[in-house]
């Protein structure tokens, strides 16, 4: 549940904030981003586009914490991602940070449940918002459900059994458990046809809406943009560069 007026909270409170953010891979065909400034705004569904090879990932990687800035500042929820230390940001995005990987990530022999239970190991944060209201495997169970996962013997079968979309399902499945506040979607519907793009959306949109998490989906495709809240440009926030080998 939202918190009380809830949107006012939406129009003012910045829930990630970016300022004079600059990295660059070593390497002699080296890739740098700069970000100038960037703030994300608490409960949004916003849409980021961008070609392939233009920064994106780089740009959720500083993000999440993934990697750190060389310069430059990038503040998630009043925490200074950019002072910390490798370790303290990596417990920060398991604690804050769900994430849809592109190729979803799963482990190929762990079950759906145990895959969409994978990150309550790790955060003892979720783990306790998982188990609010519910066991941690009825939590669990809840979100495959909701996400059109459900039936006696779909808990229990192997990731590796599973169709694409029923693997992109457990992915978003596991993102989303433990209510963590920012939801990152790596092209999560790449692989998928108009018709089941549209209905994942769905389904991700509502547990997202019900979570009170913000969400930011990487995306190339532009038929997406009256969807989502918010639509971005990578290169409207970011200026990249490559370096060729001498």
């Amino acid at each position: 549940m939202l918190p009380e007026k809830a949107s006012e909270i939406r129009a003012t409170t910045d829930i990630v904030e970016m300022s004079g953010v600059h990295f660059s891979w070593p390497g002699s065909n080296a890739f740098s981003l700069s970000v100038g400034s960037f703030a994300l705004k608490q409960y949004s569904k916003v849409l980021l586009i961008g070609p392939s090879g233009s920064g994106k990932s780089t740009f959720l990687s500083l993000l999440c914490g993934v990697i750190a800035p060389q310069r430059g500042k990038i503040e998630v929820l009043d925490t200074r991602l950019d002072a910390m230390s490798s370790s303290l940001r990596d417990r920060f995005r398991v604690d804050h940070f769900g994430i849809i990987f592109q190729m979803f990530n799963l482990l190929p022999y762990g079950s759906v449940i145990d895959n969409t239970l994978l990150p309550l190991q790790f955060s003892e944060a979720r783990r306790k918002r998982a188990s609010l209201e519910r066991t941690i495997e009825a939590e669990a169970e809840r979100l495959l459900s909701s996400l059109g996962l459900d039936g006696p013997d779909v808990a229990g079968q192997a990731a590796s059994k599973l169709s694409v979309g029923q693997q992109q399902r457990v992915a978003a499945a596991r993102a989303l458990i433990g209510r963590p506040e920012l939801i990152i979607a790596d092209e999560p519907t790449s692989s998928l046809d108009r018709g089941r793009q549209q209905a994942f959306l769905d389904l991700l949109f509502s547990e997202v809406s019900a979570a009170g998490s913000t969400l930011v989906m990487v995306s190339h495709d532009e038929s997406l943009v009256s969807r989502f809240d918010v639509t971005l440009r990578l290169d409207d926030i970011a200026v990249s560069s490559r370096s060729a080998a001498a």
